[in-house]
């Protein structure tokens, strides 16, 4: 599978094919899971679940570069649910927007990478999250902005099931479509678990794919980590439709660590020594590098 997207003014990094985008996938992975154990707290669940998504934004489909991280017309992306933030800043130093050797200080006071993402310290970053139920709104707030002046710019944003609780997703909903927002993309990681329980014991969502479908987007269903359909649902999300487009991405939570997949305890907790040696065999393993 190739890709038509245009790489304006020689951005450096060339957009990866789907076989690599796993490995990449792997290697972040990996990362997140060191960082949180160094940290001694995170939040690993939401992070993996999410990966597959996040490589394929920053090494195939966002025009970007990490050696003008102010470029205008760079594409934005923003995490909304922000706590699960260690797979963002696996991909921004793997993409080059940070020294790799940072990634060992997630959470220290004076570090670059919070536990929440933070604007003002982490390169790359283009929203400090907090909490929940805002990164829609300042999604849109950027894909108006990129209407007005004329940038090619597409917004990128990802929202958690839990999160979609949040009567300000709904609000923000209703705004994307009243004003067209076609530049602008939202991925739900659709993976059933937040903070204690499954969503569907807390606070049903269901049916998700027709609730955003009566807010007028365009939505699209996917396997959230199925690299292939990924790829192919968000290029295709930059067609000019005239609507806001959803991807509503079934995932699982802990996806690659056997004894974290599905499992509501791994949403906030980092492995122990013996955990984490297990969990990173287990991603080498399915990624097929040698022991």
């Amino acid at each position: 599978m190739t890709t038509n997207q245009a790489w304006p003014d020689g951005a450096p990094q060339p957009p990866l094919e789907v076989a690599d985008l796993k490995q990449m996938a792997a290697v972040i992975r990996c990362d997140l899971l060191g960082m949180i154990h160094e940290a001694g707290e995170g939040h690993p669940g939401g992070s993996l679940s999410a990966a597959d998504m996040v490589t394929a934004l920053y090494f195939r489909e966002m025009v970007i570069d990490p050696e003008r991280p102010d470029w205008p017309d760079r594409d934005r992306f923003v995490r909304s649910k922000g706590h699960a933030c260690p797979v963002w800043y696996s991909a921004l130093a793997e993409r080059g927007y940070l020294d790799e050797a940072c990634l060992c200080t997630l959470r220290d006071a004076d570090s670059i990478l919070q536990g929440h993402p933070d604007m003002n310290k982490t390169c790359g970053c283009e929203f400090t999250a907090g909490s929940l139920g805002h990164g829609l709104s300042a999604g849109i707030g950027m894909a108006l902005a990129a209407r007005h002046l004329g940038s090619p710019s597409h917004i990128w944003v990802i929202i958690g099931d839990g999160e979609m609780q949040e009567g300000s997703v709904w609000e923000a909903a209703l705004a994307a479509n009243k004003f067209g927002l076609d530049n602008l993309t939202v991925m739900l990681d659709l993976n059933g678990i937040q903070n204690d329980d499954f969503t569907a014991n807390i606070m049903p969502m269901e049916p998700v794919v027709d609730k955003w479908r009566a807010f007028n987007w365009r939505v699209v269903e996917i396997d959230g980590h199925d690299m292939a359909q990924i790829v192919e649902a968000l290029h295709a999300s930059r067609e000019p439709s005239g609507k806001p487009t959803m991807i509503v991405a079934k995932t699982i939570k802990g996806k690659g660590v056997s004894f974290m997949e599905n499992n509501p305890a791994w949403h906030g907790r980092a492995p122990t020594d013996e955990e984490l040696a297990q969990a990173l065999n287990e991603v080498r393993t399915a990624a097929g590098w040698e022991a």
